[in-house]
């Protein structure tokens, strides 16, 4: 009798046990989630990647070489008529050589034209290369250290010129852009970018 009445018992307390320990285990988690969350330092707010300025090769920045082209295949035409040892440059070898400057002119002009391509977002500075095959590059625009643009004077004239960037990418630690529409405003866009990421960067450090 004694025995039952011990298993009886034991079954009985065996569910408050459960109800004690519970609630016990259950606060332990509780305690230890906020223990590591305190210990967490603050997370940086999450910024959205924005695209800001895309582009390329402009078409602008050949002018001064067709004209050139154009200039050069008139001599060629004419010159031998004048000039005695350019005899030998008859009608027929004359649009030869013209034909072929003119290929060379539009090879050089396609390749710039669809073989170089480059993205400014608010984070990144992306560039791309190659027509058959794709090689693409990246730049933290925080670790761009000077951007400056020059232009020559046919191309002042169609607001064209060259960006330089300066940074501390192992890959490209220069990169010249050539051939950029509005040269001006391109390279100030890429240096407002860097400017801006690096305060938003520093003021982050300090808060922290």
């Amino acid at each position: 009798m004694n025995n039952e009445s011990e298993r009886e018992e034991s079954q009985e307390d065996a569910p408050e046990a459960e109800k004690t320990t519970q609630p016990a285990t259950m606060n332990a988690a509780e305690k230890f989630r906020e223990q590591v969350q305190s210990t967490q330092e603050p997370i940086e707010d999450y910024e959205p990647e924005e695209e800001l300025w895309n582009g390329g090769y402009s078409a602008k920045a050949m002018v001064g070489t067709w004209v050139l082209l154009g200039l050069v295949s008139v001599a060629t035409l004419i010159l031998p008529f004048f000039v005695p040892f350019l005899a030998f440059l008859s009608v027929p070898i004359s649009l030869v050589v013209i034909v072929g400057m003119w290929l060379i002119g539009a090879g050089i002009y396609g390749v710039r034209r669809f073989g170089v391509h480059y993205e400014l977002t608010s984070q990144r500075f992306i560039h791309q290369t190659g027509i058959l095959t794709r090689d693409k590059d990246r730049i933290e625009v925080i670790d761009i250290d000077d951007v400056s643009f020059t232009q020559g004077p046919v191309q002042r004239m169609f607001g064209v010129g060259r960006i330089t960037i300066t940074s501390s990418d192992r890959s490209h630690p220069l990169l010249h852009m050539i051939g950029i529409a509005d040269v001006k405003s391109v390279a100030g866009l890429i240096d407002d970018v860097r400017r801006k990421e690096r305060r938003r960067r520093s003021l982050h450090i300090e808060a922290i």
